[in-house]
């Protein structure tokens, strides 16, 4: 009898045709002898028609084709459930796959999809909203809520948005975060929540970070100046800059002065005063190279 897998498909993101990956994908699967069972995601009861389809399958795998944020839904949808996830990097935020080292060609994507041995990741907890990579507070937020708004996308759209977040740069905040039974204040530009260690531009802004060992970091950025928040953008932090602080830690309390944009895995999620973060106690088994 053959075995079921599960292909995810979200048909906009990364503004791309999917019908190569599927035809591509199908072939593969033929050649593996295993059933093929589409879904294409429609923005509309996708979490519950995941979970039907689960329900009735039981896949080993379901390769998810699109990026962070179809990884989260797949996440949510199959939650509980012992099965491994492949992905297949095609979203306008590729962050995760970025960190898993996932940025490869279709064949060598699949490869990994369907036949790879896993990681069990780590997942976070921020007031009851799943994250799988980065979240932040600050600077970086705003410029995701000013990308979101803007008419331009793609790289020119959102280095449009970086200047003008910079341009419109507001006052600095002040953070009292509770962690590991201490309690700090700061004044900061932007606090990141993470799980990872690279932004989906590659940027490496957790260098210590590990996605499997039941630890998040908060890297508080506490002076940004344009030459800074130019090289997060486009290259490196520098691992010697001085005002910047890293916490290690399995779970936190964040509050603000005053409501601070903020961010999950590449979405704006609004203005908050306060954050309660841990590190989920499920963890998701991903296909790596």
């Amino acid at each position: 009898m053959k075995k079921n897998v599960l292909l995810i498909v979200n048909p906009v993101s990364g503004a791309i045709d999917k019908r190569e990956f599927i035809d591509a994908t199908a072939y593969f699967a033929a050649k593996e002898n295993l059933n093929l069972i589409l879904y294409t995601t429609s923005g509309k009861e996708d979490v519950s028609n995941i979970r039907t389809l689960y329900d009735l399958h039981k896949p080993e795998r379901v390769i998810v084709a699109g990026g962070d944020g179809t990884i989260k839904m797949v996440v949510d949808a199959t939650e509980g459930q012992d099965v491994i996830l492949g992905i297949l990097p095609l979203g306008s935020s590729n962050g995760l796959a970025v960190d898993l080292d996932l940025m490869k060609s279709l064949d060598e994507n699949l490869e990994i999809a369907f036949r790879n041995d896993y990681i069990e990741l780590d997942s976070i907890i921020i007031n009851d909203q799943k994250c799988l990579h980065l979240s932040d507070l600050g600077l970086n937020a705003k410029l995701i809520k000013n990308y979101e708004e803007g008419d331009l996308h793609g790289k020119w759209g959102y280095l449009l948005q970086a200047f003008v977040t910079l341009i419109d740069l507001e006052e600095p905040f002040e953070a009292t975060i509770t962690a590991n039974n201490q309690t700090m204040e700061c004044v900061a530009r932007m606090i990141v929540i993470a799980n990872s260690k690279k932004y989906g531009t590659g940027v490496v802004i957790n260098p210590e970070g590990s996605m499997d060992d039941g630890k998040f970091e908060l890297v508080i950025l506490k002076n940004l100046d344009l030459i800074v928040f130019g090289k997060i953008i486009t290259g490196n932090i520098p691992l010697n800059y001085d005002d910047v602080e890293i916490v290690s830690t399995d779970k936190a309390s964040i509050k603000t002065n005053f409501p601070v944009s903020f961010q999950v895995d590449g979405e704006y999620c609004g203005d908050v005063k306060e954050l309660i973060v841990s590190i989920s106690s499920s963890k998701i088994k991903v296909a790596i190279p």
